[in-house]
């Protein structure tokens, strides 16, 4: 007896049936390749930057409760602070609204393991060891007994974040590498890399610890089974791709305004929702991650920009545009890889499976900026 497949009736079905014949919810165009390709070349270069700071304030400025020159990553001189105080640098705050994004939104095993008691008495541990006889410390500790725990737990998601850029940013310039061979000629062949990369990172364990007084102190221990992929890239996926925060001065936080949904998990202030034109204005995150990236684009992308309409007005706009293109091929290859099946199956048990599992997927772009990001 033949089952016979049934069309999915989605508005968005259209999508469904590209990434079943093996396509990617970008549409596949030269200037499509060029944009992307150009623009993870960048996002590789102030990944490498932003994981490098994470994981020194994690280790080194672990407890430290006014870390002055954490974006110093041990370097302090006078010169390196005017340009900080000039913004002649990374701003490696972006960072930390993702990580504080990432943790605030949770899911995944490790937010898990922060609630047991296991990591409770590894924190406990490692406190007692930084705080020692110190009586401002030992102070805060008895005032408000759980403040540093929780600060250790925000030491973790610094330190996990790091670890999952850190992977990210070797993908996206070894990407680069292979577009500049000729390797790479279609937005398929970079959803390919870009899977490839973190199927073999997926296993790899997560664990964090510090070393206070000459002793080594698990915060994050491998046996607590933490894996990059479910762990720490899933929840990265959700919590800074689709769900984000509100960026102030954009919506009310005044709660009679309502304006913002009370329900954490209906939140769509994530990189594949933004309005790219705010960009470039006061209290929107992004804008800092643009900033950065408008240094470290490749020059073929900069003679793209500059043949536009507009040429370098816009340019923190023609950035974020790019950048969400960029994303979508991202999202790709995070669907693809964990579709129930292989997403270009032929059974028709296999392909219905994938149909209904893509259909949930594209529920959350109906409200995204995929419709533009393919105009």
């Amino acid at each position: 007896m033949t089952t016979t497949l049934k069309c999915s009736t989605h508005p968005l079905a259209a999508y469904i049936n590209r990434l079943q014949s093996g396509g990617a919810l970008l549409k596949d165009t030269p200037d499509n390749v060029l944009e992307v390709v150009g623009i993870l070349k960048s996002y590789g270069v102030v990944l490498d930057a932003y994981y490098q700071n994470l994981l020194y304030i994690s280790k080194d400025q672990f407890l430290v409760l006014f870390p002055f020159f954490k974006y110093f990553n041990g370097e302090i001189s006078f010169s390196k602070l005017l340009r900080f105080w000039w913004h002649d640098r990374i701003n490696f705050e972006y960072a930390e609204y993702c990580m504080k994004t990432m943790m605030w939104h949770g899911g995944g095993g490790m937010d898990a393991y922060l609630d047991t008691e296991e990591f409770k008495q590894l924190a406990r541990a490692a406190i007692k060891a930084k705080i020692g006889n110190n009586p401002l410390m030992m102070s805060v500790d008895r005032l408000f007994p759980g403040f540093l725990t929780e600060m250790v737990r925000q030491q973790v998601y610094y330190n996990a974040l790091g670890q999952f850029w850190d992977v990210m940013s070797d993908i996206f310039l070894t990407l680069s590498d292979r577009y500049d061979r000729g390797e790479i000629k279609s937005i398929s062949e970079v959803v390919e890399h870009i899977l490839a990369g973190i199927v073999a990172a997926a296993s790899a364990p997560i664990y964090y610890s510090v070393k206070l007084e000459g002793k080594e102190y698990k915060i994050l221990p491998q046996s607590a089974g933490l894996t990059f992929l479910m762990d720490v890239a899933v929840p990265y996926v959700e919590a800074v791709f689709f769900r984000g925060t509100p960026f102030l001065g954009t919506v009310s936080y005044n709660a009679q305004a309502q304006q913002i949904s009370p329900d954490q998990s209906r939140f769509a202030y994530g990189a594949l929702y933004a309005d790219p034109l705010p960009i470039g204005g006061s209290g929107i995150p992004p804008t800092l991650l643009m900033q950065d990236m408008r240094h470290f684009i490749p020059d073929y992308l900069h003679k793209f920009y500059e043949s536009t309409l507009r040429g370098e007005d816009d340019l923190r706009v023609k950035i974020c545009q790019t950048f969400q293109k960029s994303m979508f091929c991202v999202t790709t290859a995070a669907i693809i890889g964990l579709a129930p099946y292989p997403i270009t199956s032929e059974a028709p048990e296999q392909q219905q499976a994938n149909r209904i599992y893509l259909e949930q997927w594209m529920d959350r772009f109906l409200e995204s900026r995929l419709l533009q990001a393919n105009a």
